[in-house]
């Protein structure tokens, strides 16, 4: 594997190629600062995820816009009104240096918002989310970050305790869908990757 600075241009590049806007910032503080300056007057929907906790941005974009997260309110609030969303925000669990990017979810409101509705889109990456090429972003998503969002969900699956992939039949799996984002969606006005230059999330 490349070090970090490599991989993150040799992803923007290749998402670059497949037709997406890129954003790369050295640290967090850069990227919030962008997004926030980008960001104004939208309803804001977030898929769940650790990145943009971490960042901060459900309370960084709260001041200029209407943001709806169901890790802040209501999960119901949110499901019922994702046809309002302008401006749709999530990460990835895997993203492959060929430039495709995979996300695994439970529900499927986050998946379902990074495909169709909202005008703009955009992934908030981490370092730690590169993987060598497809198979091993796959791989990322399903025996790293879901995994551990199991975990600390404290739900009471086999990968949660050991921390790889059973793929279990249990009635309370959270992989249940998993998307490959292989170009911008047709419908999307601005589908936008935003890398950063430090580990964040799962």
């Amino acid at each position: 594997m490349t070090d970090s600075k490599s991989g993150l241009e040799a992803f923007a590049g290749s998402l670059r190629k497949h037709g997406y806007a890129v954003s790369s910032f050295a640290d967090a503080r850069a990227a919030v600062e962008y997004l926030c300056a980008n960001i104004s007057g939208e309803t804001v929907g977030f898929g769940g995820s650790v990145t943009l906790d971490e960042l901060g941005l459900y309370e960084a974009l709260g001041g200029n816009n209407e943001v709806v997260w169901h890790w802040r309110g209501r999960g119901e609030e949110e499901r019922s009104r994702v046809a309002e969303f302008t401006v749709f925000l999530t990460s990835v669990n895997g993203a492959a240096l060929t430039g495709e990017m995979v996300n695994i979810d439970g529900t499927g409101n986050r998946l379902a918002c990074s495909l169709y509705r909202p005008r703009t889109v955009y992934f908030v990456i981490g370092r730690n989310k590169l993987a060598p090429d497809l198979p091993a972003a796959i791989n990322r998503a399903r025996n790293i970050a879901s995994p551990r969002n199991a975990a600390r969900l404290g739900l009471d699956l086999p990968c949660a305790k050991d921390l790889r992939c059973h793929d279990c039949n249990r009635p309370d799996r959270i992989c249940r869908a998993m998307v490959i984002h292989m170009r911008p969606m047709l419908n999307a006005e601005r589908t936008e990757a935003v890398l950063i230059g430090a580990d964040l999330g799962y």
